[in-house]
Parts: C-alpha cells; sequence; structure tokens
C-alpha cells in the first residue's frame, strides 16, 4: 500500500468472510462488518479488536441480530461492538440509548429518496450517515451543505481517482470492499 493510499479515510467494508484476515493485516482502522451471523460474532468482534479495528456492525446483514432495543443493547453489552448500522431510524436510536455510536445508511435513488433521508437523519439523529452509492459528487455536496454530522459514502467506487473525487465533493470516509484500499 503506498503511503499516500494509507492516509485516505478508508473504512473496509467486509462482505465476506474470508475478507477478515486481509483486514486485520492491513491498515484500516474502521471496520463495517456485514456479514456472518451472531454465532460467529464474538470471535469476530474479539479478533478484529485484537487487530487494533474499530468494529461497526450492520444490523441488517449480519444474520441473527434482532432489531429492536434489546437486540441493540445485547451488542454493546456482550460484544462490545464500536458501533451498529441500520437504514431504520428506530435503530439508530436505539444505538444512541444503548450509549454505542451509529451511521446510518441511506440509498440516493432519487430525489424523494434524499429529501426523505434528510428528514430521517434529523429525526434519528445518528454518529454519522452513508450514501449510497457513492458515484454521486453533485449530490454529496448537496447532503453534505444539509446535515451536521460526518458523511461516509460507499458503494460502485473502484478507482483511487473515484475515491479522490468523492472526498474532494465533501465525503469525510469511503467505505470499500476492495482490498486494494484497505
Amino acid at each position: 500500500m503506498t503511503e499516500q493510499r494509507s492516509s485516505l479515510p478508508i473504512i473496509a467494508s467486509i462482505t465476506k468472510p474470508e475478507q477478515l484476515e486481509t483486514v486485520m493485516k492491513s491498515c484500516v482502522k474502521r471496520v463495517n462488518l456485514m456479514t456472518g451471523d451472531i454465532l460467529q460474532l464474538s470471535g469476530i468482534v474479539r479478533d478484529l479488536h485484537q487487530a487494533g479495528k474499530q468494529v461497526y456492525v450492520h444490523i441488517e446483514m449480519v444474520a441473527g441480530i434482532g432489531r429492536d432495543n434489546s437486540a441493540i443493547q445485547y451488542l454493546a453489552d456482550a460484544f462490545a461492538v464500536d458501533g451498529i448500522i441500520s437504514t431504520r431510524t428506530n435503530t439508530i436510536a436505539a444505538a444512541r440509548k444503548a450509549g454505542m455510536r451509529s451511521i446510518q445508511r441511506v440509498f440516493a435513488i432519487d430525489t424523494a429518496a434524499v429529501e426523505t433521508a434528510i428528514k430521517m437523519v434529523a429525526q434519528s439523529q445518528p454518529d454519522e450517515i452513508e450514501i449510497m452509492p457513492g458515484l454521486m459528487p453533485r449530490v454529496i455536496r448537496e447532503i453534505k451543505q444539509r446535515i451536521q454530522v460526518p458523511l461516509i459514502v460507499g458503494g460502485l467506487i473502484r478507482t483511487e481517482a473515484e475515491i479522490q473525487e468523492m472526498l474532494e465533493s465533501g465525503a469525510d470516509h469511503i467505505s470499500i470492499g476492495d482490498t486494494k484500499f484497505w
């Protein structure tokens, strides 16, 4: 990994179990966990923490995790995850109540979806939001002007030039599953 690349604000998106070994040896500090199940979660979180990584669990993508307040509190207490990712406003509120950081993931598929996302963020008050897909410079600029939390972009980003363009558009972090950027 080049020195320039290692200084980019990259978040590793883990979508396959075989990526875990690579991310533990990588320079990234944050991991969005989107694979596995509740039976594997303890070991995965422990190993990632031992490797110096912050772990955010995507509630809708890790199997076996409920989406109610008790499930979120259990993640905080039993697994000591650093935060959660969810598309659901009530899950973000539950994370705040449990003392966990949260990322609200939104899909900017059209103007109405962007307006709904802005309202959801105002209501749920996540620590960060993640906009999908990430290759939308104008939309990134507009959303960044209207929110007061850090902005993560991800999805469909394939090159370092695209990463730079999204950062220049206002993204604070890039969530990416391609291990060459970790």
